[in-house]
């Protein structure tokens, strides 16, 4: 991204004559390694932030107005609203998720003075399931942090960026998207309790291999998707289990648990999705284990039956992402692939070694475009850092 152009633009669409007080800032995306659907049922997830995301230059105003644009939706205008009107408006489409940040941020106490002028441009593909959204949701929380001074705690932004989410967005997601973006690092994945916050990095010692992102290209919308009718279904597992197990949360059990309680749960369908509840987050916690012994067909093995689970278990895969991962199997040097995401379209990621790549992107694309009639997109990810302001001023 040229930060130079973007502020040229900046101060061009807000008519500023100089670069006084404008300030830049990136918000990655993210991928989930493994642990998929488990952050909302209590369980561990194993995301990182990638070098994808979205950037934004911002200035603080005089008055109490917020100014809006974005290059990637460049149809919707600018988008314009007073810190004195922060209802949720369907009118400004992608602008309530900044909109409910600033809400929150003012409702838990935190003072927001002024108004903003932000531009943004972000790389990572629309509805493609690298939490576009979040990261929209916590640059918009550090923007506010930084050009106010605020000091918020970042774990409260990754919260306030949930309840974006959840209540002002209406999507019943869990933690793990914020959490993600907003406390990523470096060549690290992140093991999270969604249950309890806690948290460790993993260093991704990859040892000559890239992970691939595989786009489907077929757009998924998370509030029109199945995504809050999986959750409801793992509740009702859950309050099954409750009549006799004194548990929070599907990610309490483990699966010989979980077998032997299973006929507590009298819907197969229930059944089925609680089932992949406890099972992958099993997966979750060896995964880390293989990934410290360095054993990448370990992990890979755990990638595999993820999707699997996610695929029988979970019915949120679909044709689009099951011929991406079934294409990527059978390639010389793939060690796993899963989807990642909510599903329903988005993306799939691979662990491949490195000389194999250029022929895995080769074969797995023609191998989608000959069963599915359109392309998918292949990136390589890089883990990089959650959410930071990149210079201190722009000069």
């Amino acid at each position: 991204m040229d930060l130079q152009q973007l502020t040229k633009e900046f101060r061009e669409l807000f008519s500023y004559g100089d670069t006084e007080g404008v300030r830049c800032f990136f918000s990655p995306g993210r991928i989930n390694l493994i642990g998929e659907h488990t952050d909302y049922n209590g369980g561990r997830v194993f995301p990182c932030a990638i070098t994808y995301g979205t950037y934004g230059v911002a200035k603080r105003r005089a008055d109490r107005r917020i100014r809006l644009f974005s290059k990637n939706f460049p149809e919707a205008g600018m988008i314009e609203f007073s810190l004195d009107e922060l209802n949720y408006a369907p009118a400004q489409t992608w602008g309530n998720f900044p909109k409910g940040m600033i809400r929150y941020i003012i409702e838990a106490g935190w003072g927001i003075p002024a108004g903003m002028d932000i531009l943004i441009e972000g790389n990572i593909p629309n509805g493609a399931g690298l939490s576009s959204s979040a990261s929209l949701e916590m640059l918009i929380g550090v923007v506010a942090n930084e050009l106010f001074g605020l000091e918020i705690p970042r774990i409260s932004l990754v919260k306030l960026g949930k309840q974006v989410e959840n209540e002002f967005i209406g999507v019943n997601s869990g933690i793990m998207d914020q959490f993600a973006v907003g406390m990523g690092k470096k060549d690290c994945g992140i093991l999270l309790d969604c249950e309890t916050l806690e948290y460790e990095y993993a260093p991704l010692n990859l040892n000559g291999c890239k992970i691939i992102i595989m786009n489907t290209n077929k757009r998924r919308e998370l509030a029109d998707s199945k995504y809050n009718e999986r959750r409801s279904q793992c509740e009702s597992a859950l309050a099954f289990l409750q009549k006799v197990l004194n548990i929070r949360s599907l990610g309490a059990l483990t699966g010989q648990q979980f077998d032997a309680h299973m006929h507590l749960i009298p819907d197969e369908i229930l059944q089925k999705r609680a089932r992949h509840a406890v099972y992958e987050n099993e997966r979750t916690i060896k995964a880390l284990a293989e990934l410290k012994k360095g054993n990448l067909e370990g992990f890979g093995k755990l990638m595999n039956a993820s999707h699997q689970s996610l695929k029988e278990d979970y019915e949120v895969t679909g044709i689009e992402l099951d011929t991406l991962v079934e294409a990527a199997w059978d390639q010389n040097g793939t060690f796993g692939a899963r989807m990642t995401g909510a599903g329903f379209g988005g993306c799939a990621i691979a662990l491949v070694e490195a000389c194999e790549v250029d022929s895995f992107i080769e074969t797995v694309g023609k191998a989608y475009r000959s069963k599915i009639g359109y392309d998918a997109s292949f990136y390589v990810a890089h883990i990089g850092d959650g959410t930071k302001e990149l210079t201190a001023e722009v000069k």
